[in-house]
């Protein structure tokens, strides 16, 4: 038999770890249950992906200024031209391909700012392309969430109705297409495919003094409808951030700061300069797998990240969101620690401390329940896996994947 041509499609390589985090599980699914597909990727960072995950891959967009703020008429004309030319270079791609995946990610939400004309016209292009010319297009494991912006909701509702297959990471993901009018009858809802990747051995906490905590913080600045009130909410989540970690310093604790995203540094600096202590250091890493071994080696977390929390999760460390997202209080829910949110919009130190101080009161406990629902959510990703090989490979060997 020819083996299977599979595409993957996303900002994948362009510095958010949790994307590429969930590429890095389809990856190990392929290789697993289908060695001989042939894999290639259209992708916001093709070098990145290339030298990292040593598939070959080709640039999202024709023109390399698609993320810059085109101000004058050379750049908005050349921004234009690529709309055009991506048109058929996105379908010469897909074209090539028996079966294209797009691995998890928030492809239907807008709950960061997002233009119509970016990301959700590209994911469009592909959907329509794979429509067009009989190239099944999978969105597997994806975020969704209302979308107030019309042109922004129609373009994500129409590339969801075109997808020969949907699958989502919380059920309000599924909800949110059913409202914007797609049929989700056939769809099934799993964990983020984060939750598929491996995971350090977590040592148990010593006796003795507590160990350090993890704070992992984001370039926040409020959703696609904030736009209006950005700097302020920036300015409040960076001050409560601060002073939550300043509070932490004040009584002897060790802080690691995190990030999820290339664009997360200068919060890590601003608050490194503001608390100047030996006590706060900031990690380097470049997966999550870098991540989990961070937060494994942590008491606990305080995290806003959607992917941070589910490295601090899966490596089972008691963990308090800063949640910016209806998708972060669904996961926290999902792995039993729902009683620990806390708005981003809002950071209230003051408070913040008093839930951290309760989430370190009943660690083990926390831990117990930790362990349990990740084995809950490796079973459930078997499953997952086991449907996509049914629903996009027809003729291949349906044998399940075993569980790591």
């Amino acid at each position: 038999m020819t083996p299977a041509r599979v595409g993957v499609f996303g900002l994948l390589g362009s510095g958010n770890l949790g994307n590429d985090g969930s590429l890095e599980a389809v990856l190990g699914y392929l290789r697993a249950r289908h060695p001989d597909a042939v894999v290639d990727a259209l992708c916001g960072g093709p070098e990145v992906v290339t030298a990292r995950y040593g598939i070959p891959a080709t640039r999202l967009h024709w023109y390399r200024g698609e993320y810059r703020t085109a101000s004058r008429a050379g750049a908005i004309a050349a921004k234009g031209l690529g709309k055009l030319v991506d048109v058929v270079r996105t379908a010469a791609w897909v074209r090539r391909h028996d079966v294209v995946i797009v691995p998890g990610m928030g492809v239907l939400e807008a709950t960061l700012p997002l233009r119509p004309w970016g990301f959700p016209y590209s994911l469009f292009l592909l959907c329509a392309s794979g429509r067009l010319l009989g190239t099944r297009v999978a969105l597997v494991g994806v975020g969704a969430a209302p979308i107030g912006d019309r042109p922004t909701r129609a373009l994500v509702r129409l590339s969801a109705r075109l997808a020969a297959y949907r699958s989502y990471r919380d059920a309000q993901s599924r909800d949110a297409l059913r409202e914007m009018g797609v049929d989700t009858a056939h769809d099934e809802v799993y964990p983020d495919l984060a939750f598929a990747l491996p995971v350090p051995e977590a040592s148990a906490p010593p006796d003795g003094p507590p160990g350090p905590v993890c704070v992992g913080v984001m370039d926040f600045h409020g959703g696609n409808d904030d736009r209006a009130r950005a700097e302020e909410i920036h300015r409040r989540y960076l001050d409560g951030t601060t002073r939550f970690v300043r509070a932490l310093v004040e009584d002897g604790r060790t802080v690691r700061l995190l990030t999820g995203d290339a664009c997360d540094a200068p919060v890590v600096a601003a608050i490194l300069d503001a608390v100047d202590s030996p006590l706060v250091t900031a990690a380097e890493t470049a997966s999550l797998a870098d991540l989990m071994e961070e937060t494994a080696a942590a008491d606990t977390v305080v995290a806003t990240r959607y992917h941070n929390l589910i490295c601090a999760l899966k490596a089972g460390t008691p963990t308090l969101a800063l949640s910016y997202a209806a998708k972060s209080d669904a996961l926290m829910a999902r792995m039993g620690l729902g009683a620990y949110c806390h708005p981003a919009r809002e950071v209230d130190a003051d408070r913040l401390l008093e839930q951290f101080r309760e989430l370190e009161k009943h660690a083990a406990q926390l831990r117990r329940t930790l362990r349990e629902r990740n084995q809950v959510a490796a079973r459930q990703l078997q499953d997952q896996f086991d449907e996509l090989t049914a629903a996009l490979f027809p003729a291949a060997d349906h044998a399940p994947m075993e569980t790591p």
